[in-house]
């Protein structure tokens, strides 16, 4: 299935970036009524399409594949059940990003991509206990808004109408979280702000941009 293809195409991009290690994070896409997960306990570059686990969206029901889900599962069903526009879910452990907000970095825009992809603002949800349905409710209240949100010392959740979008969304917000700190180290940033955000988001050239890319697949 190309959909399950694709899936591991992102997966083992991810490890590759080094936005997770280990068996850490989890990715999923939806197809039709079902969406397809990265199972519980294996590195993304170790997974084939038969680790892939089908979950029936609205009961929560395992409908296809031997392994189990992610124990993030939750997490992601709240994502699909709040937003039909949402095709992909990716939560990471991105490096930069878990630096910046488990040390009271508040992430702000540097450079447009990240207002594009991320909006002026991500909303950023306290710790709280990995796996659990608190952890999952507390993304749904955060992501109904907003396609990013980022968790205190743990990592960050992206979604998109596909897989491509919604790692591009990941991969930005580390590139964000590595500017922002590299600048706070260096001297004092400069942000772009609410109004010229809303500037950037009016160009004709920035709707086109973002159009074309919930078009695209890998």
């Amino acid at each position: 299935m190309e959909i399950k293809s694709e899936l591991l195409y992102y997966a083992k991009l991810v490890k590759e970036r080094g936005l997770v290690v280990g068996p850490g994070g989890n990715i999923s896409v939806r197809w039709q009524k079902v969406m397809y997960v990265t199972p519980s306990g294996l590195a993304f570059d170790e997974l084939s399409e038969e680790d892939l686990v089908g979950v029936a969206i609205e009961s929560g029901e395992i409908i296809e594949g031997q392994r189990r889900p992610t124990s993030e599962v939750l997490m992601h069903l709240f994502c699909y059940r709040l937003r039909e526009d949402v095709g992909a879910v990716v939560h990471t452990h991105p490096p930069f990003v878990i630096s910046a907000i488990s040390s009271g970095v508040i992430l702000r825009p540097m450079f447009p991509d990240f207002v594009v992809y991320l909006g002026h603002q991500v909303p950023n949800i306290g710790y709280v206990t990995p796996t659990t349905a608190e952890l999952a409710e507390a993304v749904q209240g955060a992501i109904g808004k907003h396609n990013a949100v980022t968790m205190v010392n743990h990592g960050a959740l992206t979604v998109g109408t596909n897989l491509k979008e919604a790692y591009y969304r990941t991969e930005v917000l580390e590139e964000g979280a590595k500017i922002q700190l590299w600048g706070q180290l260096v001297g004092n940033p400069r942000f772009i702000d609410e109004k010229e955000s809303q500037q950037i988001l009016n160009l004709g050239s920035e709707k086109y941009r973002q159009e074309l890319l919930r078009a695209m697949r890998a």
